[in-house]
């Protein structure tokens, strides 16, 4: 099992640095110290190499839902804020910077892992936030007709800005961040309320 995720996470770092096309089965082989022979043996080509190790990254980027549910509190402010937090911090992970920038690269090869990354990945915590906004909506504090597109559109409210500066490569301190998500949550809070 650890020669596996050796093997999807040194195939990840070759797609990104020199791209699908250059990155060859031989030069991963060679970086992780296994047979061409081993790696065919578990993956039939490059296209199904590549698609293993986003995945991969995909699984290791996700917000579980217990986590989710650890922020939660009565406040819909402070939960919309701590969820927002969880997600910055998640997406400032190597992993997450790198399937960010591998998915933005090679999207239109691979369409169906845009769709995953954003069904899998953001899926969790569209979910929670989902539930979240239906009970504040019950309670009549909120409006909400749409739920899930609700919870997507404040998650790229509150988190698309800082995923891009990161990126990018800039650096998001830790203020600004802040600035970010009181912005988001205040804007977001404002077009729900009753």
């Amino acid at each position: 099992m650890q020669r596996q995720e050796e093997l999807l996470n040194i195939a990840l770092d070759s797609f990104l640095e020199a791209g699908f096309e250059l990155t060859t089965m031989e030069a991963i082989a060679v970086r992780v110290g296994m047979s061409k022979r081993t790696i065919y043996a578990r993956y039939e080509d490059k296209a199904a190499l590549f698609k293993a190790a986003v995945r991969r990254a995909i699984e290791r980027y996700t917000v579980p839902r217990e986590v989710l549910e650890s922020v939660a509190t009565d406040s819909l402010e402070g939960t919309l804020a701590a969820v927002a937090r969880l997600r910055i911090a998640n997406l400032a992970k190597p992993i997450a910077i790198k399937l960010q920038r591998i998915l933005s690269a090679q999207s239109y090869r691979f369409p169906e892992l845009f769709n995953i990354a954003v069904e899998e990945g953001a899926g969790p915590t569209i979910d929670f936030l989902s539930g979240l906004l239906e009970r504040h909506t019950a309670l009549g504090r909120i409006k909400v007709t749409d739920l899930r597109r609700a919870a997507a559109a404040f998650l790229s409210l509150a988190v698309s800005g800082s995923a891009r500066i990161m990126v990018s490569g800039n650096v998001l301190d830790q203020a600004g961040a802040e600035e970010r998500i009181s912005f988001a949550v205040d804007l977001f809070l404002n077009g729900v309320r009753r």
